[in-house]
């Protein structure tokens, strides 16, 4: 009776799998409401979200023992962490040249520079060829 019992060791890390994925997807869902701009809801949709898939898949690992899901599960995994930080980058830049950002929020405010020398290019270019482009 002192043998190690590892059905119930394997469920026991299941359910604080499921537990602490559930927790960190209720966190992002939470971030997503509270948080107050635009960018800080942004890393709130990411970052705990793919953490808590992550937990979530590895629960489901566990429970179904079979070694025939790992990589369907880690393929699933490696898309959302592909395409999470892809589209909150593009979020974040659509937000930032629309202008839908508190600046008083931003620490510092690292593109001001380049959008100005964008801006800078663009209005040169423009001055040099003074003639619109739907007129070619």
């Amino acid at each position: 009776m002192n043998g190690v019992d590892w059905d119930q060791i394997r469920e026991i890390a299941v359910a604080v799998l499921l537990i602490v994925g559930c927790l960190m997807s209720l966190a992002a869902g939470i971030g997503l409401l509270r948080f107050p701009d635009l960018l800080s809801r942004m890393h709130a949709a990411t970052k705990p979200q793919v953490l808590g898939l992550l937990c979530l898949l590895s629960a489901v690992a566990l429970s179904v023992g079979q070694w025939m899901w790992v990589p369907v599960l880690a393929l699933v995994w490696v898309f959302q962490l592909l395409t999470a930080p892809v589209s909150a980058h593009m979020v974040g830049r659509a937000a930032y040249r629309s202008k839908h950002l508190k600046e008083a929020t931003l620490v510092a405010d690292d593109l001001a520079e380049v959008v100005k020398g964008a801006q800078a290019l663009e209005d040169a270019r423009r001055y040099d060829d003074p003639e619109p482009d739907d007129a070619r």
